[in-house]
């Protein structure tokens, strides 16, 4: 795939409110209905399988709150917050350990936040040793963790290569002075490039960037210079968000008052697909891209990509369980989500309980539906044959009036069908969460306030 034409007109017409399907049923769905005596007879069943299984750690820890933060995070300066939240990451460990299959492998392993690296080097180490103690990792394990520049030691990269960490996430943001000092996150380019530097002497597989559209006072030019400072870099991957503005559910969000217009915000994104395809990078759907001889563009052209609530993974078939308040785990028939306030996430494991506090059981349909929205999220096409086969099913009938749903956008130039299937565009990859709409049982019952815009 080389470098994709944007059309502002035809993405303007799609940019409606929708989920970022990293879980189907999505997380609005999940309720305390759904308690952890509920899910004991799933897990007990799922941990009868030798699936792999992924790890994920959240580590909610930051020094300051950055105003465009859409993320669950404790805003301390306070660093032992974080040996405190180790011990309690030790008892939820050994809460759930008794419940798993011991010949389970871990094929992935996910630090995220907040900022992980707020934990000291010697508490990174102390970390790793409880998940090596518990667990077995996969000779292949795919293990990554988001990093913040600021405040970030060479010894924290040693330590986070210690206990095995080979992909690194760095988030920026933008590069640009202006728009840092308006989202209240102050970090020079210079110090970007530096940790860069250490990134790469330090031996890291991979390196992913972090940057954001749609902030205040950011153009396409001056998020042009960030992003030709960042391909500097050459990272291997690059996830490019689109800022969700949800100021009802994200209160710091309601200081940024003055943001790009809708047609201001597109032509940010055009830039930036127009540039990133220029430069040779794939871009694999959503907000990321990817150097065509990166294991991800290689899985989605293997039709091997997976995603879930780590986003775009090239390791299918494992279950995640994950630990830490508000983490949400996932097997092949239930999700299950942590309390997210810190205090009652402490108080659930003081009295010897699981943290969970929602969760949700899939329906067969939900199932069907899942496997549909994320093989199209993955593969940016559907073999009808194909499917019929995974589902145990006859896809087109299944699917009938979705699939005669989509005739608009084969107008429009999103897709192409044939008899047989159904094949995205490169258009149309700019807006698979639209495509993905179509398949989703639940749409448009949705209220739009709880989902940000696609675009």
């Amino acid at each position: 795939m080389g470098k994709i034409a944007v059309d502002l007109e035809l993405i303007t017409k799609y940019s409606v409110p929708g989920p970022r399907y990293t879980s189907y049923p999505t997380a609005p769905h999940f309720t305390e209905a759904v308690t952890w005596p509920t899910l004991l007879e799933s897990i007990r069943r799922n941990n009868a399988t030798e699936r792999e299984l992924s790890l994920y750690f959240h580590l909610p820890f930051c020094q300051s709150l950055c105003w465009f933060c859409g993320c669950t995070t404790v805003v301390t300066h306070d660093q032992g917050k974080s040996a405190v939240y180790l011990e309690y990451l030790k008892k939820e460990v050994a809460l759930l350990k008794p419940l798993l299959n011991p010949r389970r492998l871990v094929g992935q392993l996910h630090f995220g936040g907040g900022t992980p690296t707020f934990l000291r080097p010697d508490e990174i180490r102390a970390l790793g040793e409880l998940i090596h103690s518990n667990f077995k990792l996969a000779d292949h394990a795919e293990t990554g963790v988001e990093t913040d520049p600021r405040g970030l030691t060479r010894d924290h990269l040693r330590a986070l290569r210690e206990i095995g960490f080979n992909r690194i996430s760095m988030g920026v943001q933008d590069n640009n002075p202006v728009v840092q000092k308006a989202v209240h996150r102050l970090q020079p380019a210079e110090l970007n490039a530096t940790v860069v530097q250490w990134i790469r002497e330090a031996g890291f597989q991979s390196l992913n960037i972090d940057l954001i559209y749609g902030l205040p006072h950011q153009t396409p030019e001056s998020f042009g210079a960030t992003l030709d400072q960042v391909l500097n870099w050459r990272p291997d991957r690059f996830a490019i968000f689109n800022y969700a503005h949800v100021p009802w559910m994200k209160r710091a969000q309601r200081v940024l008052k003055v943001l790009p217009t809708p047609d201001q915000k597109l032509a940010l994104l055009k830039a930036t697909i127009e540039k990133l395809t220029s430069e040779g990078y794939v871009y694999i759907g959503m907000d990321h891209f990817a150097r065509a001889d990166d294991e991800l563009a290689i899985a989605q052209k293997n039709k091997t990509l997976q995603r879930n609530f780590q986003g775009y993974s090239t390791h299918g078939g494992a279950d995640i369980y994950a630990f830490g308040m508000s983490s949400i785990s996932q097997t092949d028939s239930v999700y299950w989500q942590n309390h997210k306030e810190l205090s009652k996430y402490y108080a659930a494991l003081d009295a010897g309980q699981s943290p969970q506090v929602k969760g949700y059981v899939l329906t067969e349909d939900d199932k069907i539906r899942r496997q549909t929205i994320m093989r199209l999220m993955c593969d940016l096409a559907l073999d009808y044959q194909s499917m019929s086969r995974l589902l145990g099913l006859d896809f087109a009938a299944y699917f009938a009036a979705e699939l005669a749903s989509l005739s608009d956008m084969e107008a429009d130039g999103l897709l192409h069908r044939t008899p047989a299937g159904l094949t995205v565009t490169d258009l149309g990859r700019l807006l698979i969460r639209n495509l993905a709409m179509r398949f989703d049982a639940y749409l448009p019952k949705e209220t739009a306030a709880r989902f940000s815009r696609t675009i």
